[in-house]
């Protein structure tokens, strides 16, 4: 599939657009139109009702350790800033990034790729940034422009060693960054904060600076006291939020894969440290399944354990749910949901202050006069069973997804160019969105076959009763085949035609979008039959 034909269907059909389009957009933040906020919203529906509110508390599910409860938050994006202090964010939550100063881009460092080439007796480093959907090519292109060669003398270039990363160059003088056209324009690498900073109040100095939230998790740590007092749940328990969050990326890129302003799908799942591995387990295939039961090919989906080097600070084990984007090279996959083995880091850094990385197990980190760099809140954030009477800190699970890298695969997924014959039997090319029906932007669209004999009339009934339980389309304008053509573009998995036989035994005809099969069905029965096939 080519990325380009599906960002053009997302544009056309008004799934997506570029933020303020009409100036000229901005980087890495993206408006959704009509179709894509109800499939946005059809996604973050049907991850709440499978998580949280459709979650069974008394019976023990398949593969889980116990039996357990779900609830849910709806936090605020600015928070006190000592949060994100005692999370690790301010001091750690940064890219090292390089600026050229030739061409005045930025880049991340570890997303520079490029080789060592010799020719005409000197040996560079070619680079490509990580927008290339070809770098080889492009540093063989660069390469050949540096050195004042043509195309034809291609095979004189001497490469040395496979593509690499530049953060395995330590001379930069031998660099040729991306878009420049002579050696040593690139910076040396400096940290880059990925927080969004603002300011609280009028006034605006430094102690009314804040953040927007770089993620949902914190605002789950800071009030499991405030959830464990009112709701009277029981480890073990999840807490899940769907929303905002806010990432200062240097460099987006793939469409909305990494974006600037995003929306996150968490559950922070509280439980004993003793079972804590058992829940790992248990979490990591939930998850993994989930995306295949919404329509995600398993051929196209791995769930990859973080090796030791690739972990946070804080987690005792990581495994990313990934899937193979259209927009990588083949063999290579893009992360869905990270499901993270936090440990007690959260819930022990919020109470006693921001723990050391670099210790084991982790204290407290220390300021140069040995009180707490950053002050933690002081507030027991411990739990007691009331049965047992034991008291301890929970370990915490956090199954995190992305609402929007979801959409993005559902739609890669879902882009399907087929055949099917048009209103004259000629067999031409068909767009389709094989949308899982509980995601689809539109579950029903209702026709009549002609604009007379009462078939109008009866396709608006048929619309008003259907609308009143989910999302339907009507329309009766052009051919029945045209009209066909457009819900397909849209994903609308059922197309309800009323004709000139319904008049007579009130009779529809349903039409399934991606097998094409038509069968008839009583008008009074419809939705009835919809309940079943939307499942």
């Amino acid at each position: 599939m080519e990325m380009e034909k599906l960002v053009s269907l997302c544009k056309r059909r008004g799934f997506m657009f570029q933020s303020s389009e009409i100036y000229g957009g901005i980087n890495g933040f993206w408006d959704y139109g009509p179709l894509g906020v109800e499939l946005k919203r059809n996604i973050k529906d049907a991850w709440w009702r499978d998580m949280v509110t459709g979650h069974d508390d008394l019976a023990q599910l398949p593969g889980a350790p116990a039996a357990y409860e779900m609830t849910g938050l709806d936090c605020t994006i600015i928070m006190h800033p000592q949060v994100w202090k005692c999370s690790g964010h301010y001091d750690l939550f940064h890219d090292y990034m390089v600026d050229c100063r030739e061409s005045k881009k930025r880049y991340r460092h570890d997303q520079i790729q490029g080789r060592w080439v010799e020719a005409k007796g000197k040996k560079i480093f070619a680079t490509a940034g990580s927008d290339s959907e070809s770098p080889e090519a492009d540093l063989e292109r660069q390469a050949l422009k540096f050195f004042g060669m043509r195309s034809k003398n291609a095979d004189e270039l001497k490469w040395d060693g496979p593509l690499v990363s530049l953060t395995t160059v330590d001379d930069f003088e031998q660099v040729l960054g991306p878009d420049a056209k002579s050696l040593g324009s690139l910076t040396p690498p400096r940290e880059f904060n990925l927080m969004f900073k603002t300011t609280i109040g009028a006034l605006g100095g430094d102690s009314d600076a804040a953040f927007l939230r770089p993620e949902t998790a914190q605002g789950i740590f800071v009030n499991f006291k405030n959830v464990v007092d009112s709701s009277r749940v029981r480890v073990p328990f999840g807490i899940a939020q769907v929303g905002k969050s806010f990432r200062n990326e240097i460099t987006p890129r793939n469409f909305t894969f990494r974006s600037r302003e995003f929306e996150q799908m968490e559950i922070e799942f509280f439980c004993h440290p003793d079972s804590s591995q058992d829940w790992y387990t248990y979490w990591r295939q939930r998850r993994f399944q989930w995306y295949q039961d919404m329509g995600l090919d398993k051929g196209k989906l791995i769930l990859r354990e973080h090796h030791p080097e690739e972990l946070a600070h804080y987690s005792i084990g990581t495994a990313d749910i990934e899937y193979a984007f259209p927009f990588l090279p083949e063999g290579e996959y893009g992360e869905l949901e990270g499901i993270a083995h936090r440990g007690d880091f959260d819930l022990r850094s919020h109470m006693e202050g921001k723990l050391d990385p670099n210790t084991n197990p982790m204290t407290v980190e220390l300021n140069e006069e040995g009180k707490p760099k950053h002050r933690g809140s002081g507030k027991d954030l411990s739990y007691r069973d009331d049965l047992s009477g034991e008291r301890f800190v929970p370990h915490v699970v956090e199954p995190s997804a992305g609402a929007d890298r979801a959409m993005l695969a559902f739609l890669c997924e879902a882009f399907t160019e087929d055949e099917a014959p048009d209103d004259k039997g000629k067999m031409q090319t068909r767009t389709l969105m094989k949308l899982h029906p509980r995601i689809a932007p539109i579950k029903a669209a209702i026709f009549p076959l002609v604009k007379k004999d009462g078939m109008p009339e009866m396709a608006q009934d048929i619309y008003r009763t259907l609308k009143k339980e989910w999302n339907v389309f009507y329309d009766e304008k052009g051919a029945v085949g045209r009209r066909y053509r457009r819900q397909d573009e849209a994903g609308t998995p059922f197309c309800i035609t009323v004709d000139g036989d319904s008049m007579q035994d009130q009779t529809v005809t349903i039409r399934h979008r991606d097998t094409l099969d038509q069968w008839r069905v009583k008008a009074d029965d419809l939705s009835d039959e919809l309940r079943k096939l939307i499942g």
